[in-house]
C-alpha cells in the first residue's frame, strides 16, 4: 500500500488525518472530539473561544493550555464570563497558563455578553447550526479541505452582527469542523470510516 501524505498512522496503527501528527494530545482530540457534535451553550462558547485563541497559533498550543483556559474562564460559563471586570481582565493577562493576548481576552469577555444576548433569539447553538451546509462531501485528501465556506462566511457575518469578535470565516470554518457541523475527516481516516 502506498503511503498517503494526508494520513498519519498513530502508535496503534490506525490511520488519521495527517494534521494530528505524533502529538498525543492532538491524537486524543482527533479521535474523541474533532468532528463530533457539540451540545450546550457553554460547550459552544468554549469551542468558539478556543478557536479564536488558536488563530495564528498551533492547535496543540491551545490543547496544552485547555484546562488552564477552563479554569481562567470559569468553565466557559457565559453568565460568569460576561460579568468579568477589569480586575478579571488583568488577572487573565497575568495568567501564564493561558494565551495572554489582550485582544483575544477582550473578545472572549465581549463574546460571552453576546452569547447572553443571543438567548433572546434562540441561542448560540441554534445560530451556528442554522449555518450547516445542506450538503457536505467528505474530502478525499487534505488538499480538498477548504479554509472557509459560504456557510462559514455567513456565520461569521451573523455572529459579528450580534456583537461577536474574533469570529472570522476561517475561524468559524475551523469551529464548524471541530463541532461536527461539517465532517472533514479525510477518506481513509479511521474516524471517517467510523461514520
Amino acid at each position: 500500500m502506498t503511503a498517503r501524505p494526508d494520513l498519519a498512522h498513530g502508535p496503534d496503527g490506525l490511520a488519521r488525518c495527517a494534521w494530528v501528527g505524533a502529538d498525543p494530545l492532538q491524537l486524543a482530540y482527533h479521535d474523541a472530539e474533532w468532528g463530533r457534535p457539540v451540545h450546550g451553550e457553554a460547550a459552544w462558547f468554549e469551542r468558539l473561544s478556543l478557536e479564536a485563541f488558536q488563530s495564528g497559533l498551533s492547535w496543540s498550543t491551545v490543547l496544552r493550555k485547555r484546562e488552564s483556559f477552563r479554569s481562567a474562564f470559569a468553565g466557559f460559563d457565559p453568565d460568569l464570563v460576561a460579568a468579568f471586570t477589569p480586575t478579571d481582565r488583568e488577572r487573565l493577562l497575568a495568567d501564564a497558563g493561558i494565551i495572554r493576548n489582550a485582544a483575544k481576552i477582550d473578545a472572549t469577555i465581549r463574546n460571552a455578553r453576546a452569547v447572553l444576548d443571543l438567548r433572546e433569539v434562540g441561542g448560540l447553538e441554534a445560530l451556528v447550526r442554522a449555518h450547516r451546509p445542506e450538503r457536505h462531501t467528505r474530502p478525499a485528501s487534505l488538499a480538498q479541505v477548504p479554509a472557509t465556506s459560504p456557510e462559514s462566511r455567513a456565520l461569521a457575518t451573523a455572529l459579528k452582527g450580534h456583537g461577536f469578535a474574533f469570529v472570522g470565516p476561517t475561524t468559524m470554518y475551523a469551529a464548524m469542523q471541530a463541532c461536527g457541523i461539517v465532517d472533514d475527516h479525510v477518506a481513509g481516516c479511521h474516524r471517517a470510516d467510523a461514520g
